[in-house]
C-alpha cells in the first residue's frame, strides 16, 4: 500500500486545522456536532455483526469495536479535562496511553453498546456544559504534557468535534469499502 493511501486511511478527513479566530458560529456548529455524534455513531454501527465490528479499518489500524471503545474513553477524559480548566489555573492535565487502552480486553472485546451508552451522556453533560460557557471560561487552558502545549478551551471544542467526524470518517469508509 503506497504511503498516500495509508495517510488517506489514517486521516480520512485530513488533520485537525484550527482558524486563526475562532468565531462564536464556529463554536456553535463544533457543539453541534458533539451534540449529533453518539446518535451519528450508533446507527451508523447499528446491526454490525462481531466478525464486522472486528474488522481493522486500515492494516495495522484498530478495528470497528476498539475505535468506538476509544472514542467513548477519548471523550470522557476531555469532558474532564475542561472541568480541570474550570477549576485550576492552567492545569496540566493527565496524558493516558491510547494505544495501550486499545489493547485491553474490554476495548477488544466488549459490546460497543457500553461504549454508545457512555458517549450519550458522557456528550449530553460536555454539551450542557458547553452551551454554558462564557467567552472568559472558553478562554481558559490547560497544559497537555506530551508537547507542554497550551491548549485553550475553544479550540479543544474543535478539536473534539473533528475527533468525532474522523473516527465516523474511519468506520463509515471502511462500511462503504466492504459494501456493508
Amino acid at each position: 500500500m503506497a504511503i498516500n493511501d495509508l495517510e488517506q486511511l489514517k486521516y480520512p478527513i485530513g488533520h485537525f486545522e484550527c482558524p486563526d479566530v475562532i468565531s462564536k458560529a464556529q463554536i456553535e456548529n463544533w457543539i453541534m456536532v458533539l451534540e449529533t455524534f453518539p446518535e451519528r455513531l450508533a446507527q451508523l454501527t447499528v446491526g454490525l455483526t462481531d466478525q464486522q465490528l472486528d474488522t481493522p479499518y486500515r492494516p495495522d489500524g484498530w478495528t470497528i469495536r476498539q475505535v468506538v471503545h476509544h472514542v467513548s474513553d477519548s471523550h470522557h477524559h476531555s469532558y474532564i479535562r475542561f472541568k480541570w480548566a474550570l477549576t485550576e489555573e492552567n492545569p496540566v492535565i493527565k496524558y493516558y496511553y491510547e494505544a495501550l487502552w486499545a489493547e485491553l480486553f474490554d476495548s477488544k472485546t466488549g459490546p460497543i453498546a457500553l461504549s454508545l451508552l457512555h458517549l450519550k451522556a458522557v456528550h449530553a453533560k460536555l454539551v450542557f456544559l458547553l452551551k454554558g460557557l462564557s467567552d472568559d471560561d472558553l478562554n481558559r487552558r490547560f497544559i497537555h504534557p506530551e508537547h507542554n502545549e497550551e491548549v485553550v478551551l475553544k479550540k479543544n471544542i474543535g478539536i473534539y468535534a473533528w475527533h468525532c467526524d474522523h473516527h465516523y470518517a474511519h468506520i463509515e469508509n471502511l462500511i462503504k469499502r466492504e459494501g456493508w
